[in-house]
């Protein structure tokens, strides 16, 4: 085959690339598709291969190919690797390997190149040396143990999930919590994450006393030893590849097989299925996409241990019972590694009055902020660059100190937050860095800022910092409005079945929380009817808006958490409404995760939608976002579906899914931000009603908490002070821990008299609060008096403000 050769560049290295249409496998599958799988992979692969010493099956042929170049197994690096790639050194009694460290997209797609198939790492990482042009040769105790369940004659991968469940509850048992791959080849990995404080022949021990434990109770269906002649008609738990010099095929490698199967990481429920089998790798880019990756919790534990080894300097240094600065206890295997707390990396540049002033340049990457010390203190003219000290990388709770080290102490003396904010990375290598950073509207940055971090010396170590001419940021995309959004104005069923499909469209109304949704190519940010930030309470959603493949936009949506049925349930939401601390945030995502249906786009890629009519918004939302054809969608964002039907069929749909009801769109009328427009109307299935809580009223039983609340709603034309009128009591809904916190709360803003005025018999036993907290009830109906029958409590609303029940 003739040779075509192209260049690309990945991770800004130049690549060579030759022979893309050569097929590789008997199925038709060419190196082009191969080097694209690897490619595509490369963001969810990587953790798993991060640091390790890599071998490379090669089959230069092809799978099953009689060439004159059969397959074969390459350990050491080869005189054709370039110099960018980053290498581990072994050293063996009578030579040394140089092996590839599978760290980059740009590594990937180079073995890809050689038609290096198949990817195996051992269990163990290299430590990468502080000097970053210095080879890795320290061995690290390994951070994850492995069973192999390789099928014997007669036995099919059924066979092998059985074990593998049997497997499951003694890692259990043993605090380890395990996570399937099926091999792709014949039969299943188990993971489960370490804490790095054992030797590799420590776990190997341990992995061959739990194979015989099995072999013991099961010896018909499991056997642990080598012997081959002994594997038919059982499943071999192969406990020998935690051995430090043993590798085993890495999490999302291609197999060497008839098809291009891939070592695919899967779920427990997956391994119950009996339609169990291995997947090739579309099928694998596909799951990815819609589910994530399964192993992530394992490398999230690696790269929790990964940041406690990156800041065993950092802690050398300091002492936590004599300083206020954040030191993080080593990673333990009781921990669990937290999620991002944000869509965008975040800087923090502090002002340090030590011995000397000077500026702590701080950026985020690889789960903690590397630093630099700027004597001369951060650059304000282009042509003038500054020199920049490394210094230890530091924790991310860092991007948040300020106060006084005491005297005495490593860096004594004042620290205060200059500014902070997100970044993001034109490049990051280990002698350049270009970061973008847009720092807080009222910090000392001024805004949006590029700058050049360049290493001119690599031992010691020295580096300077630039700033990029104001031309650089130009072009910088702009921070989008956030606009209010549109609403609906209330109708009845009776009305809305004089409406006609052809000019009305009818979609669901959701129980959840109003969010308008600002992208734009270096941050995600999340506004509330009020217009309130809560990007900070919503990662996932933010994580899933930066993959859409626009420039920017403004999006039009609702926060939903679903309950068992799979219906919005606002009690659930509010779990997350209102957090904001990353610790508080992470646990919750965890039990109570969140979606964002996307309704409508006022905004894309520069170009205002608005004045659209309803159809062309809602086709282009589709292209944007992508619709689904469920209301459920595994997926953080999508598009619902608008309902097929007339507004009969919608208010029965509604009503047998148990969602809250229904909302009819005019199919030719605009989006007309913050205006309340009869083009929308919404016919709810039961009454609701924002409250603002005014005083409580003791409880006989329960001393900490209280009998009921003493609400007003939004006044017409009797209105007290501030708009608001008396609305009665609220006894229902709630439980004990909820009224014990909310007595708490309330306990902080008493006052003596009514904060506005009601009636004679709501002063008895009542304690009156300054009226701050807005709460949402249901209820059956509104008395003459303007009071609420049969409410039932809902939950509190800290999207919400109370400026916003002035009256008119």
């Amino acid at each position: 085959m003739a040779s075509v050769q192209q260049t690309v560049r990945v991770d800004g290295h130049p690549i060579r690339l030759s022979n893309l249409d050569k097929t590789l496998y008997p199925d038709g599958t060419t190196k082009g598709e191969v080097i694209g799988y690897y490619s595509a992979i490369a963001a969810t692969m990587l953790p798993h291969c991060e640091d390790r010493a890599a071998t490379r099956k090669r089959w230069p042929d092809g799978v099953g190919a009689e060439g004159k170049h059969p397959s074969f197994f390459q350990k050491d690096i080869g005189d054709d690797a370039p110099d960018w790639l980053r290498r581990g050194v072994i050293r063996h009694r009578d030579h040394d390997n140089e092996y590839p460290l599978v760290n980059d997209e740009a590594t990937l797609v180079w073995l890809a190149q050689l038609a290096s198939l198949e990817i195996h790492v051992p269990q163990w990482r290299f430590e990468i040396p502080r000097a970053q042009a210095e080879l890795a040769q320290t061995r690290l105790p390994p951070d994850r143990l492995v069973l192999d369940l390789d099928p014997g004659p007669g036995v099919d991968l059924r066979e092998c999930a059985r074990v593998a469940f049997l497997a499951r509850d003694i890692l259990t048992d043993m605090g380890l919590d395990a996570i399937p791959v099926t091999s792709g080849s014949a039969g299943i990995h188990l993971y489960a994450a370490l804490d790095g404080s054992q030797t590799s022949d420590q776990v190997s021990a341990v992995a061959r006393a739990l194979a015989r434990a099995l072999e013991t109770d099961h010896p018909n269906d499991i056997t642990s030893s080598m012997k081959r002649g002994l594997r038919a008609g059982k499943v071999f738990i192969d406990w020998s590849q935690n051995n430090g010099s043993k590798t085993t095929i890495a999490p999302y490698s291609l197999r060497g097989r008839a098809r291009p199967t891939v070592a695919a990481p899967r779920t427990w429920r997956e391994l119950a299925s009996p339609h169990l089998r291995h997947l090739d790798f579309r099928e694998v880019l596909d799951r990815v996409s819609r589910r994530g990756d399964p192993l992530e919790a394992l490398s999230r534990a690696a790269a929790a241990q990964r940041t406690t080894e990156r800041l065993s300097t950092y802690r050398s240094m300091r002492d936590a019972a004599r300083t206020p600065e954040p030191v993080p206890e080593p990673y333990s295997a009781s921990h669990r590694a937290p999620a991002g707390d944000s869509p965008a990396p975040v800087f923090v540049i502090q002002r340090h009055e030590a011995r000397r002033l000077h500026f702590d340049f701080r950026l985020e990457h690889d789960g903690v902020l590397v630093s630099w010390a700027l004597p001369k203190g951060v650059p304000t003219d282009p042509k003038r660059n500054h020199l920049a000290v490394p210094t230890e990388d530091h924790p991310m709770e860092y991007r948040h100190f300020s106060g006084t080290i005491p005297r005495g102490e490593y860096g004594a003396g004042e620290v205060e937050i200059w500014d902070a904010g997100t970044c993001t990375y034109e490049k990051w290598r280990e002698d350049e860095v270009i970061a973008t950073l847009t720092g807080a509207p009222d910090g000392s940055l001024g805004g949006t800022r590029t700058f050049v971090l360049f290493r001119t010396q690599v031992d010691p170590p020295q580096w300077m910092i630039h700033l990029k001419a104001a031309r650089s940021q130009e072009s910088a995309p702009r921070q989008l409005p956030a606009p209010r959004p549109m609403l609906a104005t209330r109708s009845r069923a009776s009305s809305l079945a004089k409406l006609t499909a052809e000019e009305w469209s009818f979609e669901m109304k959701w129980d959840g929380m109003r969010v308008i949704a600002i992208i734009d190519a270096t941050r995600v940010t999340l506004t509330s009817r009020s217009g309130r930030d809560v990007t900070a309470s919503f990662p996932e959603i933010c994580e899933a808006l930066t993959r859409l493949d626009i420039d920017g936009a403004v999006l039009d949506g609702e926060v939903v958490a679903l309950d068992r049925r799979g219906a919005p349930s606002f009690a659930r939401l509010q779990e997350r409404m209102g957090l904001s601390d990353t610790r508080d945030v992470a646990r919750s995502r965890q039990s109570t995760p969140v979606q964002w249906y996307a309704f409508d786009v006022l905004e894309v890629n520069g170009t205002a939608c608005a004045s659209l009519p309803y159809d062309q918004r809602r086709e282009l939302l589709v292209d944007v976002v992508g619709g689904v054809s469920e209301v459920h969608a595994e997926t953080a964002v999508t598009v619902p579906p608008a309902f097929d039907g007339d507004a009969a069929a919608a208010l029965t749909a509604s009503r047998e899914l148990g969602l809250e009801g229904v909302v009819a769109k005019r199919r030719s009328s605009p989006y007309r931000a913050g205006a309340r427009s009869r083009d929308w109307l919404k016919v709810p299935l039961f009454d609701t009603v924002e409250v603002v809580v005014i005083g409580w009223r003791d409880s006989d039983s329960d001393s900490a908490g209280f009998a009921s609340l003493l609400v007003a709603i939004k006044g017409v034309s009797d209105a007290g002070p501030g708009g608001l009128r008396y609305a009665g009591r609220i006894a229902s809904g709630f439980t004990s821990d909820g009224r014990r916190r909310t007595r708490a709360d309330l306990a902080a803003h008493e006052r003596a008299t009514p904060p506005i005025e009601v009636p004679r018999d709501a002063h008895r036993e009542a304690h009156w609060v300054t009226p701050q907290l807005v709460g949402e009830v249901s209820y059956r109906e509104l008395t003459p008096e303007g009071r609420l029958r049969h409410a039932v409590w809902r939950g509190w609303r800290p999207d919400r403000d109370v400026s916003e029940f002035r009256a008119p």
